[in-house]
């Protein structure tokens, strides 16, 4: 197994525990309406019952974590001619490689998710106690991390411009 491989398995499995773990911490703690749109002002504008977004959260982490995992189970399924990619003539015949890259892209948008969504449910869940005084402006870095997020996930397709070294045989 390849270290990116490794890697991208080891953050969607934290990935998946901590968005759990932040589900369940929160629920415990929200108050019985959470405020969940805030004006310019940095008040609360728009108020969801704690059921609701549990409910909204597990969904999304459902789909995330079934359906894109799901599909990315079937990559190794699907005839390479069909798949969108540059140099697809090249690439159909490192087919392993191939499926690697695609996988672990798969696999780094459903870990990406979950990131976002564990951290939106820690920052939701500090914003709406009243152990803390902080505001919903101290956690605007939540948003930049999403971001890059995103923008890692729209550029790891970039690898697939570059075509696979072939491998020398040995000539013993």
């Amino acid at each position: 197994m390849k270290i990116g491989t490794f890697s991208v398995k080891i953050w969607r499995w934290f990935s998946m525990l901590m968005v759990f773990a932040a589900l369940v911490w929160t629920y415990s703690v929200f108050p019985e309406q959470i405020a969940v749109d805030f004006a310019a002002s940095g008040l609360a504008e728009i108020y969801v019952n704690k059921e609701h977004l549990f409910y909204i959260v597990m969904a999304f982490f459902i789909l995330n974590n079934v359906v894109l995992s799901a599909f990315a189970r079937q990559i190794p399924k699907i005839d390479p001619s069909h798949f969108p990619i540059p140099k697809r003539n090249i690439w159909i015949q490192y087919r392993e490689e191939l499926n690697e890259h695609l996988i672990n892209w798969l696999y780094t948008v459903v870990a990406s998710i979950n990131t976002i969504i564990g951290l939106s449910l820690l920052a939701l869940a500090t914003i709406n106690s009243s152990q803390y005084n902080l505001t919903v402006f101290d956690f605007a870095w939540v948003s930049y991390v999403g971001l890059a997020l995103m923008i890692l996930i729209f550029l790891l397709p970039l690898r697939l411009l570059r075509t696979p070294v072939p491998k020398e045989e040995d000539t013993y």
